[in-house]
């Protein structure tokens, strides 16, 4: 489509990976990333990383995940050595330089969460579309134009810690019902349907809009902050890093409830032994957790993280060699060819 070619080339491919599927880890996102590297490279065209991470966002789009553009442009715009920090309207991915000192860690929860499969991720969108909308109305912003809580912080020129005040005096923490959201906006539950609604929602009567934009400015904030301290490079970084990432989880539990008891149990394992900082990881209801670890304390924390939560259970433990590693950034997606 792209491209215009009315007759692309035909291949025959094999397939073969190790990211564990509906772990959090982006494994869909990743096929998605190869074949559009591969259908692109069959074809004999060429196109930029970030045009070719956009495609590839579009085309998750396109059988039903609402998903962001995040783990796509990683894919491509990954650098070895590097953490990055993406950035969208343009896409853009800047250096990251980590503290040295420590490892991150994944840790699979062993609890599959398949995200075309559910409706939990797409209600976090829309909830997050619905509080876009009514923090516009109430700003007297255009709210019919408005997706997404950032461009409400983009339209108000206001910070992320104002956008969270503003958020205390618009939304209020009990739920709302489809009636309120039409009063709200002054439209009709028709309208709210056929308008807004996504196809998949129809059947969705209530929406946590407060804590959903709570989350989002607040995590938007501490992933600036992580940033922050990643470049002035303080004697305590590793702790004010780790800080972040328990103030995440805890956002992610309680704000957009999309951690699991599973998860919170994993990182409150990882945490007892050793982690400085640790949270889930992906769209989460399952999947991993990513911890920091001190370097001189890996060997031990894998071992006892090994034992306390692996080994007491016989479906985890069939699993654990792929469940448990430690991991630091790499280069992104490439062709090999034959030199």
């Amino acid at each position: 489509e792209h491209f215009g070619l009315n007759n692309p080339t035909g291949m025959n491919c094999l397939l073969d990976g190790t990211i564990p599927p509906s772990s959090g880890l982006s494994s869909s996102s990743a096929l998605v990333c190869c074949a559009g590297l591969v259908t692109l490279r069959a074809n004999g065209k060429t196109l930029s990383k970030v045009e070719l991470a956009e495609i590839c966002t579009k085309s998750e789009h396109y059988i039903g995940t609402e998903g962001g553009g995040m783990d796509q442009s990683i894919s491509f715009l990954a650098e070895e050595g590097t953490a990055k920090l993406i950035e969208f309207s343009p896409l853009r991915a800047t250096d990251v330089r980590l503290p040295s000192g420590a490892t991150f860690v994944i840790a699979n929860s062993c609890v599959e969460m398949n995200k075309a499969a559910t409706s939990h991720y797409n209600i976090r969108v829309m909830e997050c579309r619905l509080a876009t909308k009514l923090l516009s109305k109430s700003k007297g912003l255009e709210w019919r134009k408005m997706l997404r809580l950032h461009d409400v912080q983009t339209k108000l020129g206001v910070s992320l810690e104002e956008m969270l005040t503003i958020v205390e005096e618009v939304l209020h923490p009990e739920p709302y019902s489809t009636e309120e959201i039409c009063k709200c906006l002054g439209i009709s539950l028709e309208e709210l349907h056929s308008q807004i609604l996504s196809q998949n929602m129809q059947d969705v009567s209530t929406f946590k809009l407060h804590q959903r934009a709570k989350h989002v400015y607040s995590e938007a904030a501490r992933v600036l902050e992580f940033q922050k301290i990643c470049s002035e490079a303080p004697a305590n970084a590793l702790q004010l890093l780790g800080e972040l990432m328990k103030q995440s989880h805890i956002s992610c539990r309680e704000m957009y409830e999309c951690s699991c008891p599973e998860l919170d149990r994993l990182v409150d394992i990882c945490l007892q032994f050793g982690a400085i900082g640790s949270r889930l990881t992906g769209a989460g209801w399952g999947g991993c957790t990513v911890s920091m670890v001190p370097t001189d304390k890996l060997n031990t924390f894998l071992k006892n993280v090994e034992k306390a939560y692996y080994q007491t259970d016989g479906q985890r433990l069939a699993v654990e060699n792929n469940s448990l590693f430690a991991t630091k950034p790499g280069r992104g997606a490439l062709v090999f060819v034959e030199a």
